[in-house]
């Protein structure tokens, strides 16, 4: 024995290690082995497919038809992307094409919703044209499934959902931008009415007192202002006369014989005459033409009692003389002059007030009419500008509605893949061989810190110091060999039934289960 171990220093350990502690070894290492190497087999396939979707510019030049939709592609493609990746979207594929059957067995509906979400995967394609901006001109759509048919349906009808949807969403807008157009232009168009019927009445009503006028209006004034000066100038001579006439035609009644009911007659004539001289001069409050009034009043209550069974008398006065009579006639004519230049100086002063009103109301009306001037020709460019891009998105809707405007195409669809993507078996089976290896040597290490016997003489000569005299091998008898076998044979046994329990708890946990091929994926295998 002893000659043995010195014939072999740098592997003898190693040999008797493995010597005593193989079964164990071997054991450890087959039994994760071949769990690994199951659960590896077992696992579904996935399957990925991609759809790549061409974005295609305006077919029209932009200098006939400018589109209305401003959105950036980015910016709409998120937008579809989140509309397609809604629960109802997803549901009515899950259901359509039948997906995830074992997993809705497992887990509720919203998980199995949020797993096809993470299956499906976006991902844009562009041109970089400047250090910060780049043009996206395509992008592709990828899903993943355990049928590589299904997988591929699935892809295409995503990317149908792109197209569709992305028509949807510009004629939407381009139809919103036309609605939006089309009120604010009726709005306009109203209030543009209204000004307009607002200048219209403002023009009629008050063009004469416009600046143009002013002038006009001014040299009216003066020649109005002229007329009264000159009627106030005629009017106190035109009274002048009345009360030179007044006063012959008193001395020449005076002189005539009177008497009786004529006298008072004569008496009231002369009153009268004498109010039409206070009237022209005062009003009809003035303390003497209210003495005059009753004093005439006062004379006609006499003269109607004067008379008999209220019958007038028959008056003896003396015939008119020629003279007498041409100062009553001039006096009526200078009473019709006076009456005439009162009534025309009243006019005057009316027209005067009028024209004056006119003038002090120019520079105001000036104003409101340059106001209104404005709002109303703002009111019409507005107008004007709102028809054009009302036109303008008219056409750029009729563009989206043709199929005219940015689309999407798809470039490459999907196809059948017939090498799945997951999992890695290779990689995986290396992994559990690894790992397999570093348990049953750890198994070793530890049986043997563990183990506390003596294998060899040097073992017990390094542990003491007590001197070995010889060496006695193991006696192996007949009964020894039989109890060996049996142990074998259980063992054999045990081994084998505890490697078809682990391939049968390997297939029922890998057997179709995706969640786990996509973990041991999503941990990089």
């Amino acid at each position: 024995m002893d000659d043995h171990v010195r014939k072999s220093p740098g592997f003898g350990p190693v040999l008797e290690v493995w010597s005593r502690r193989k079964w164990l070894a071997i054991l450890v290492f087959v039994g994760p082995c071949a769990a690994v190497i199951s659960v590896v087999t077992f696992l579904p396939n996935i399957y990925r497919s991609t759809a790549t979707v061409l974005i295609e510019g305006q077919q029209l030049p932009e200098a006939f038809v400018r589109s209305t939709v401003t959105s950036a592609v980015e910016t709409r493609l998120q937008t579809i992307t989140q509309d397609i990746l809604s629960r109802s979207r997803l549901e009515g594929l899950i259901t359509r094409f039948g997906l995830y059957t074992d997993l809705k067995k497992q887990v509720p509906l919203e998980e199995v919703i949020e797993r096809m979400r993470r299956d499906i995967q976006l991902e844009l394609k562009g041109v970089k044209q400047t250090e910060q901006h780049r043009a996206t001109v395509a992008f592709s759509i990828g899903y993943k499934g355990s049928d590589p048919r299904t997988v591929a349906q699935v892809t295409n009808t995503l990317a149908s959902f792109y197209i569709e949807e992305n028509l949807k969403v510009r004629e939407r807008q381009a139809a919103g931008t036309t609605e939006f157009l089309r009120v604010q232009l009726d709005e306009t168009k109203k209030k543009l009415d209204e000004l307009e019927q607002r200048v219209s009445a403002f023009k009629k009503a008050y063009m004469g007192e416009l600046p143009q006028q002013l002038d006009a209006n001014l040299a009216t004034l003066g020649r109005l202002n002229m007329q009264l000066r000159v009627n106030s100038d005629n009017l106190p001579r035109a009274l002048e006369r009345k009360e030179d006439l007044a006063k012959q035609l008193s001395e020449m009644e005076s002189s005539a014989p009177t008497g009786g009911p004529g006298a008072t007659a004569e008496r009231i004539a002369k009153l009268r005459q004498e109010l039409v001289e206070l009237s022209a001069r005062f009003t009809d409050a003035h303390p003497t033409v209210v003495r005059v009034k009753s004093e005439i009043k006062d004379l006609e209550r006499q003269l109607t009692e004067a008379k008999p069974n209220g019958e007038a008398e028959k008056e003896q006065v003396a015939p008119a003389s020629p003279a007498f009579l041409r100062l009553r006639q001039a006096l009526g004519e200078v009473d019709a002059e006076i009456a005439a230049l009162k009534a025309e100086a009243g006019r005057l002063r009316r027209d005067i007030a009028a024209y004056q009103q006119r003038v002090e109301n120019t520079p105001r009306r000036e104003q409101e009419f340059q106001s209104l001037s404005r709002d109303y020709e703002t009111t019409k460019e507005l107008y004007t500008s709102l028809l054009k891009r009302y036109e303008e998105a008219k056409l750029a809707e009729n563009m989206e509605q043709r199929q005219k405007g940015e689309q999407f195409r798809v470039l490459d669809p999907a196809m059948a893949s017939e090498q799945p993507v997951a999992p890695n078996r290779v990689r995986l089976i290396l992994t559990g061989l690894v790992l397999s290896l570093g348990l049953a040597l750890g198994a070793v290490v530890l049986a043997e810190q563990l183990d506390t016997s003596f294998h060899t003489v040097d073992d017990l000569r390094a542990f003491t110091r007590v001197p070995v005299l010889v060496s006695i091998p193991p006696i192996v008898t007949e009964t020894d060999v039989s109890q060996r076998r049996w142990r074998l044979k259980l063992v054999a046994v045990s081994a084998t039934l505890g490697l078809a329990l682990i391939i049968g708890v390997s297939y029922f946990v890998a057997k179709g289960n995706e969640q786990l091929a996509w973990m041991l994926v999503r941990g990089g295998s």
